[in-house]
């Protein structure tokens, strides 16, 4: 169970009563703005620390009434107590998480991208059924999946898809499908019912927000060209199809579906992303030394999971979780699997804020 001192929940309670009392006393709408974001980000903190005090300071009152030795209101004081000290742990842990080092880009939108890898026309057809996957669930969610790009597979599936996907929320709950992912069944493609392994890669980005990452011009080659994928007649041709290279840091991103002028906006928006993920990755390095997390490591040649369609399952391997609901979950159920990553990073999180109180 995680003590939380009372020295760090007087911190948070103080800092958020000075927020109230700014917030009253300022006429700067830009200070304004900013203390609404952080009073709405404090707010169900203090609120959980309330209820921790609350239930905290009870403890001793209860204990009075029962060292009173009242035959009426001390059982029901033991009663009161005994209730009250099981509550205890799951408030604190309640706040402690809220209180977790988190990552600031938890509630943010997200790129979504998919490649074929090891394993030919197979992987192709994986990646599409990955596609397929990711698309469910975001719909589930309440979340809007539209294809930047794509690079069709030539019996089916995609070599290359990026997505952005729109919601509350989504790169929290995706970022950990960044990794390879390898299937093994019999293929389409085989006609002597073998097992092939194949795999295809994923890599989730947060959107990032214009004022994170400056691009200057003068950095920038962009290039326009033919579209080869879907849409008939008018991408072969009109030169609609846009690809901007970064060359500070060699990052080149293509859009393809759209008109000239949204596919260059749909590009620089992925190119921000690319970037800010890069600042991401350097960071989460420099931070490696003192921090080994199993789930959020982010190396995305790492293989994370498996599915083994002769078996219906799939494994995750970074927590060691097996689920028999394959054909579930390829239909985008995978909120058990998800929700499990996400305990294990909370899990981890706590552990270090433990380590700070020791």
């Amino acid at each position: 169970m995680i003590h939380l001192p009372q020295a760090k929940l007087d911190q948070v309670m103080d800092r958020f009563r000075m927020i109230e009392a700014r917030m009253e006393s300022t006429t700067d709408g830009a200070e304004i703005v900013r203390l609404s974001k952080e009073h709405a980000e404090i707010k169900p903190v203090c609120d959980a620390v309330e209820r921790l005090l609350k239930a905290r300071n009870q403890v001793p009152e209860l204990e009075e009434m029962i060292a009173l030795g009242d035959p009426d209101l001390a059982p029901l004081a033991e009663e009161e107590l005994g209730a009250l000290k099981e509550s205890l742990p799951d408030l604190e842990r309640g706040v402690a998480l809220l209180l977790a080092p988190k990552d600031k880009d938890e509630n943010a939108s997200a790129i979504l991208e998919l490649r074929a890898g090891t394993g030919g026309d197979e992987a192709a057809l994986f990646a599409g059924d990955l596609f397929r996957m990711y698309s469910r669930y975001a719909a589930a969610q309440g979340w809007k999946v539209e294809v930047d790009s794509l690079s069709e597979g030539e019996a089916g599936g995609f070599k290359e898809i990026i997505a952005s996907v729109t919601g509350e929320g989504v790169f929290g709950k995706l970022k950990f499908e960044s990794g390879v992912h390898r299937v093994q069944r019999v293929p389409a493609t085989e006609a002597g019912g073998r097992i092939h392994t194949s795999a295809a890669t994923v890599a989730v980005l947060p959107e990032a927000e214009d004022v994170e990452i400056e691009i200057h011009d003068k950095d920038l080659r962009i290039d326009t060209y033919r579209s080869s994928g879907a849409g008939g007649q008018h991408v072969n041709k009109t030169d609609s199809a846009v690809r901007i290279t970064h060359l500070p840091t060699g990052i080149v991103v293509t859009s393809s579906e759209k008109s000239q002028h949204q596919n260059r906006a749909i590009a620089m928006r992925n190119l921000k992303a690319r970037m800010y993920d890069m600042q991401r990755q350097a960071l989460d390095t420099a931070r490696s030394d003192s921090r080994k997390s199993q789930v959020g490591s982010g190396d995305r040649s790492e293989r994370i999971r498996t599915y083994n369609y002769p078996q219906g399952r799939v494994s995750d391997h970074r927590i060691n979780l097996t689920l028999y609901n394959l054909p579930q979950f390829m239909e985008g159920d995978m909120g058990q699997m998800i929700n499990a990553l996400i305990a294990e990073d909370q899990a981890e999180r706590l552990a270090q804020l433990e380590e700070e109180f020791r």
